[in-house]
């Protein structure tokens, strides 16, 4: 089966073929088709962002379609940054700057109300308009300070529940073991071994 994964970062690619290894699919990347629009993610909800995107380009490319939309939810900040995650500095931020609102969010909030969580919704979607969801999520606490050169967005302030290294003091297998996105694509693997063996039958 061919699938297009749907983004243009290139980390975020690296670490979805990584956790999809050793399922039959051949990956395309939106840098093989270079004329496919960008979607504008206004759904307001990382599942309906995920399938918007999966869909327009499912449509376009004629393949089905893999995309996610993910984000950070600290509670102490009613939930936010949420789906703006990738913008909460504004619309030409980068995760430098986007960290650095965040922590300046945070300043004065006490160890006990720094709970947050990582959510991730994949969608796929079909050129025929079937789509299916895929949800995963990570739950944590935010640190002071950054630490760590893994990973990347809000990874190195990061640290998942039960654990005193941030996802960016982690090596990649330590991460996707307990991250959202790596859950998410954990069920999105079972799903593909399934259709392939309803193909085989």
């Amino acid at each position: 089966m061919q699938l297009v994964v749907a983004t243009r970062n290139r980390k975020k690619i690296e670490e979805i073929k990584r956790i999809l290894q050793g399922v039959p699919v051949e990956l395309f990347t939106l840098a093989d088709f270079p004329g496919c629009p960008e979607v504008v993610e206004d759904a307001g909800s990382f599942r309906g962002n995920a399938m918007k995107k999966a869909s327009a380009v499912a449509h376009f490319t004629k393949k089905p379609a893999l995309s996610d939309d993910s984000g950070l939810e600290v509670y102490a900040l009613n939930g936010a940054p949420g789906v703006l995650s990738a913008r909460y500095a504004g619309e030409e931020a980068d995760d430098r700057r986007n960290l650095a609102k965040l922590l300046s969010e945070m300043q004065g909030v006490e160890e006990g109300r720094r709970g947050a969580r990582f959510v991730c919704y994949l969608a796929l979607a079909f050129p025929d308009g079937r789509g299916k969801t895929f949800k995963g999520s990570a739950e944590g606490r935010i640190g002071r300070k950054p630490r760590g050169s893994h990973g990347f967005g809000y990874d190195p302030v990061f640290y998942p529940e039960g654990h005193e290294r941030t996802f960016a003091e982690m090596t990649s297998d330590e991460k996707n073991a307990l991250s959202h996105r790596g859950k998410a694509l954990g069920k999105f693997k079972e799903y593909m071994a399934k259709l392939a063996c309803e193909e085989h039958v």
